[in-house]
């Protein structure tokens, strides 16, 4: 996949995230929060006014550290469609 192509796909998969109006398993928002902040290399402080979300919060981001933006945004697509798809 060409490198626009990922940003049109990763840019898609926001949008469909976004978009749904249902509350996410708190596993896998964890996970679209930290491929999401991977890749656009947005590591700002988490700001939850809860300490324990940000704790989670700052875990999940130490867990993707070691990929590069272009991987966080492949996994991230990857997540977003197999999440709807085993909804259905």
């Amino acid at each position: 996949m060409s490198n626009d192509q990922l940003n049109i796909e990763f840019k898609r998969a926001v949008e469909r995230v976004n978009a749904h109006a249902e509350p996410f398993p708190a596993d896998t928002l964890l996970k679209f929060y930290a491929y999401y902040k991977k890749a656009t290399n947005n590591y700002r402080r988490p700001s939850s006014k809860e300490p324990i979300i940000n704790a989670f919060k700052t875990n999940a981001l130490f867990q993707v550290e070691d990929i590069t933006m272009d991987e966080a945004k492949r996994t991230y697509i990857e997540l977003v469609n197999n999440y709807f798809l085993y909804r259905k």
